[in-house]
């Protein structure tokens, strides 16, 4: 059985009716598929942070003071939007290969559902399970910390954006990877260098020069820093520039993405 191609476009009558309520179907599909295995995809992911947490903060706590701040309540920031970047991208980039591999994407692809519609229902998705381990983490590391909340808008603002960049990065990889083993190389030479050197555990400015420099390179360090000034209102950046950078990056890979689904690329059979 072959798969029809994404429609590049909404029916011509009673399409947008049929687009929204394909895009909730699959929204709520994809939702559901990851909260029936929550406590391998919501709790596994806040156990690991606590962990991190716990390991760091006990041999540097009293070694360690970043812009003033306590080093367990600086790692806090850190180590939520970490686990909100990597969890929304496995979320849209696990469920499109597994779907690929099984031969159950065509059963996606056949209602009429617009492209800009099937990217977004993964996409927001993604956004949730990142939110929803996001706060499992916060909830379980505050225990520990002085955390305070200087501006909550920002805090917002930079999760929200983080989630969504990598939650469209996650359907990039789910499209393009034809095999798991595929999508695990995807994680771990990309995805997993750009979470660890961004910032989370250390300051940029504790770095040499040169390695400074090359942090700056980095989308990742400017979501995890906007984030953290939300927190604690202090950063190795202006947030403003963080938005830029983190928006942009944003619109890059949503143009790429769209592209990909536009055309059908190794979804169309």
């Amino acid at each position: 059985m072959t798969a029809p191609h994404l429609r590049s476009s909404l029916p011509a009558t009673g399409g947008a009716a049929a687009d929204m309520i394909g895009f909730w179907t699959l929204f709520y599909k994809e939702v559901l598929r990851f909260w029936k295995v929550g406590f391998q995809t919501v709790a596994a992911p806040v156990l690991t942070a606590m962990l991190y947490l716990l390991i760091f903060s006990h041999v540097l706590e009293a070694h360690v003071r970043v812009h003033d701040v306590p080093y367990t309540a600086f790692l806090v920031p850190g180590l939520v939007m970490m686990s909100i970047l990597q969890n929304a991208f496995a979320n849209s980039s696990s469920s499109l290969i597994q779907s690929k591999v099984t031969g159950s994407i065509v059963f996606v692809l056949l209602p009429p559902l617009s492209y800009r519609a099937f990217g977004a229902a993964y996409v927001l998705a993604a956004v949730v399970r990142g939110l929803v381990v996001g706060l499992g983490v916060l909830a379980v590391t505050g225990w520990f910390a002085d955390v305070r909340f200087a501006a909550p808008l920002w805090i917002l603002l930079f999760a929200l954006l983080g989630g969504g960049l990598l939650g469209t990065l996650g359907v990039v990889a789910g499209i393009w990877a034809d095999k798991f083993d595929q999508l695990a190389a995807f994680q771990n030479f990309l995805i997993m260098p750009l979470t660890f050197l961004s910032g989370v555990f250390y300051s940029i400015h504790s770095l040499p020069v040169f390695w400074q420099q090359v942090s700056r390179f980095n989308p990742v360090f400017y979501l995890i820093d906007g984030f953290r000034y939300g927190f604690y209102g202090v950063s190795d950046v202006s947030p403003w520039t963080s938005l830029a950078v983190g928006v942009c990056c944003f619109c890059a890979v949503a143009a790429l993405t769209l592209a990909m689904l536009k055309r059908g690329y190794k979804l169309r059979m």
